[in-house]
């Protein structure tokens, strides 16, 4: 087997999720049950957050969903705002602030260089905007690793659909055999199932456990600084 693309997910792949996240989810809420805080901590339930633990449950709608599934969600318990209007302010709360509270991974910039540096060709496919994709990885100078972005909302439907794959393949001139499908999520590893990946890999760094990516995955590594020693041994054997 020959991987010569990798496809990532972003959040909890990419960036460490509950660093990233559970401070925007939290604002976000608040910003949606204006001020009642008893309803935003009712929002952060539903979405998957337990705002004690400051965790967010595996394949939940804030671990896994697009910001039009949470606002569907979110607008049957806060009627006060209409689905696209609270679509709109989602993606522009998730935007903003996701730059300000990206934490990435141990390890990110320089995994990235060197799979650069061996000739794989990387793409980035995440239920975020494609505008929050880039406005999250900005600060990490990292987006000159990749040849490929796409958030939910950049035409090719949303996870766990193998839209974004088969963009990627299309994008990178590669055949799905030759990808490998790097996520934190039941989702992902679905979008790479559907896609016919040439492997899907499940990282522990987002809010999946072992046991719940297992099953899906054709390996669970801890992190993506694992990749590399991932590959060598799959193309060496």
């Amino acid at each position: 087997m020959t991987i010569r693309g990798i496809l990532f997910d972003k959040d909890g792949t990419l960036l460490d999720y509950d660093a990233t996240w559970v401070p925007i989810n939290r604002k976000a809420a608040r910003l949606v049950a204006n001020g009642d805080d008893r309803l935003a901590m009712e929002l952060l339930r539903l979405g998957g957050q337990d705002d004690g633990s400051a965790t967010v449950a595996s394949g939940s709608v804030l671990a896994a969903g697009t910001t039009v599934e949470l606002a569907a969600l979110w607008a049957r318990h806060a009627p006060a705002h209409g689905f696209a209007d609270l679509t709109a302010a989602l993606d522009d709360i998730f935007q903003r602030e996701g730059a300000v509270h990206a934490a990435p991974v141990s390890g990110l910039v320089d995994t990235l260089r060197r799979l650069e540096t061996q000739g794989l060709i990387l793409g980035v496919a995440t239920s975020d905007s494609e505008a929050g994709a880039l406005a999250t990885l900005e600060p990490f100078d990292v987006l000159q690793y990749f040849d490929f972005v796409a958030g939910y909302d950049s035409g090719f439907g949303p996870k766990p659909e193998p839209g974004m794959v088969l963009a990627f393949c299309r994008a990178a001139g590669l055949s799905p055999e030759e990808v490998m499908v790097v996520g934190d999520n039941r989702h992902d590893m679905e979008m790479g199932a559907r896609g016919k990946v040439g492997l899907r890999v499940g990282v522990l760094t987002g809010t999946s456990r072992h046991e719940e990516l297992a099953p899906l995955a054709d390996h669970v590594l801890t992190n993506i600084a694992e990749i590399i020693g991932l590959i060598q041994r799959v193309e060496g054997g």
